[in-house]
């Protein structure tokens, strides 16, 4: 039962990764197994034998769950972003605003403790805001993955690295970063040409990847230090580029390979939002159900 519920796990993380808005560690919190999951990385960088050998088989059968979620979410989204995008923003939209409040709930206390960290909230959101309007890949001219240099390829890299590290924060995802750098349906379409033998856009998935390996081996005991000595200031930083990341979603159509109008009000989905909200608050009722069966088993 465990290795199902670890398997479900994953695919819910991998569902929350693929979009832009909450991150798969926000999926992880949310459902009440986030310290097993940072924990088990640390372990599987500097454990024991034994906690090596217990953090593999936890996270491969996480793995599992998760790539199974990622193929399912790429090749829908794939599509589905461009032909619906308007609707498609205004779900993750509902994503961010209705997982907010989660998480403030989640940390109350670090937060109380800390008021004056508050002030990190408008460093969050200036910070996305300002990668939003200056990034290279997204002004809106669209991306085109043929003919780039090093720099660009750098750039490729340091969004790899970006992405994986905010995808083991309960907060902004990693495909928010990529969104925000204008890098999103270039890695999403790369992904899905891939899977379907077409390598045109493997150079960049190469220096995508790297990105993520270099950001997976730095991250982890980064983020254990960060989370014990200065808790409060991450989260309130990790709520500001949450909020900030809304307008990076609102500008998201502009980094489209054929470039659309950023979102305004009137094409806005208030169906959609509300489908967001509903998601991640059943994300929630999912671990109080979780939690009942384990206090009860």
């Amino acid at each position: 039962m465990k290795k199902i519920i670890n398997l479900i796990n994953g695919f819910c993380m991998a569902l929350a990764d693929s979009v832009p808005g909450v991150s798969g560690g926000t999926v992880a919190f949310l459902m009440g197994f986030y310290d097993r999951f940072i924990n088990s990385l640390n372990d599987l960088i500097s454990g024991s034998k034994e906690e090596r050998k217990a953090a593999f088989f936890y996270l491969i059968n996480l793995g599992i769950g998760w790539a199974a979620g990622f193929v399912l979410a790429v090749s829908i989204l794939s599509k589905a972003f461009e032909a619906h995008i308007y609707a498609v923003s205004s779900l993750f939209i509902g994503f961010i605003i209705f997982a907010v409040p989660l998480v403030v709930s989640e940390e109350k206390e670090s937060l109380k403790k800390h008021p004056v960290h508050s002030l990190f909230i408008l460093a969050g959101i200036a910070l996305v805001a300002l990668i939003t309007y200056f990034n290279p890949a997204g002004n809106g001219s669209g991306f085109n993955v043929e003919n780039l240099g090093p720099a660009m390829y750098l750039y490729i890299f340091a969004a790899g690295a970006a992405a994986v590290s905010a995808m083991v924060l309960p907060g902004i995802s990693g495909s928010t970063i990529i969104l925000i750098m204008g890098l999103y349906m270039p890695v999403i379409n790369g992904i899905r040409d891939l899977l379907h033998l077409d390598f045109h856009a493997l150079p960049i998935l190469i220096a995508f990847g790297l990105g993520i390996i270099a950001g997976a081996i730095s991250v982890v005991k980064l983020l254990r230090m960060v989370l014990e000595k200065h808790r409060a200031a991450l989260v309130y930083s990790v709520i500001g580029m949450m909020i900030g990341s809304i307008y990076a979603i609102a500008m998201g159509p502009e980094t489209l390979e054929v470039p659309q109008p950023h979102m305004e009000l009137g094409s806005f989905s208030i169906i959609f939002f509300l489908i967001g909200g509903v998601i991640i608050w059943g994300m929630q009722i999912m671990k109080k159900l979780l939690e009942k069966k384990n206090i009860s088993d």
